[in-house]
């Protein structure tokens, strides 16, 4: 069995065709999908979703390129919709300096504030992490491994790989491994203890080698356990048992 850990499914790309999507992944032998909330629109979506399947879970959050839109009113309501029992993650939260869609201090501003509410709601986070690996690593090292989750998309090397491990967090890897140039993200695909990988697909986006320019779906993600499971000289069956694991001891508590 597989899990995706970062899927977007409740987004709009996927209206049309849903359940076959759905059916598509229990085909592929997924037998989770984490649904990520980016805002509160997105986020209530996630719910009703999950809410609607027994194998589909949700995150709530405020993604850095609407870090603005993180009034007080919005921590409130993040704060009540995490006592939801389909709701298992506090993210996507985190930092992003290639786009600037909110200026950095911003961007800042509202990590630090969702992370206090992680660390008080004692959540486990999804962190998006764009060309901000210089602030993201050292805002999440003073947390002195207070707070858990997972890198998620990670494209940085290997040391900074070991940078994020050192401080408790787990390594997401999804359909960028697949492609012939990216060489550190196979690297660390490589390096990663398994005990610390999950899988993930970022769908609608970032679709593998296969789907590139194609909407991407939580069944792909197969192709990212082969790829990995190619990289480790194992099979893609381990791969699966393994991040399986992983996803539930780092977000099913009970």
């Amino acid at each position: 069995m597989f899990i995706d850990s970062h899927a977007h499914i409740q987004l709009s790309q996927f209206d049309r065709d849903r359940d076959a999507v759905l059916k598509h992944a229990h085909e592929a032998a997924l037998s989770t999908i984490l649904i990520i909330g980016f805002d509160v629109e997105t986020s209530l979506g996630a719910i009703e979703l999950a809410d609607k399947h027994k194998n589909l879970y949700a995150t709530v959050g405020m993604h850095p390129h609407d870090a603005k839109k993180l009034t007080p009113d919005v921590l409130k309501t993040f704060r009540e919709l995490l006592h939801h029992p389909k709701v298992i993650a506090l993210g996507e939260i985190g930092l992003d300096y290639y786009r600037n869609l909110s200026p950095p201090a911003v961007q800042k501003e509202a990590f630090v504030k969702q992370l206090d509410l992680a660390e008080e709601m004692e959540m486990p986070i999804i962190v998006h992490n764009r060309d901000a690996y210089v602030d993201i690593l050292p805002i999440l090292e003073a947390r002195g491994g207070k707070i858990q989750g997972v890198l998620h998309c990670f494209t940085g090397d290997v040391e900074l790989m070991n940078r994020s491990l050192e401080i408790g967090f787990h390594i997401g890897i999804g359909g960028i491994v697949t492609y012939p140039n990216a060489k550190d993200v196979q690297a660390v695909a490589k390096e990663v203890p398994l005990e610390r990988l999950l899988i993930e697909t970022d769908c609608p986006w970032l679709a593998p080698q296969s789907w590139r320019g194609k909407r991407n779906e939580p069944a792909y993600v197969r192709a990212v356990a082969e790829k990995i499971a190619e990289l480790h000289e194992t099979s893609i069956e381990t791969i699966g048992e393994i991040t399986t694991q992983n996803f539930n001891r780092l977000f099913i508590t009970d």
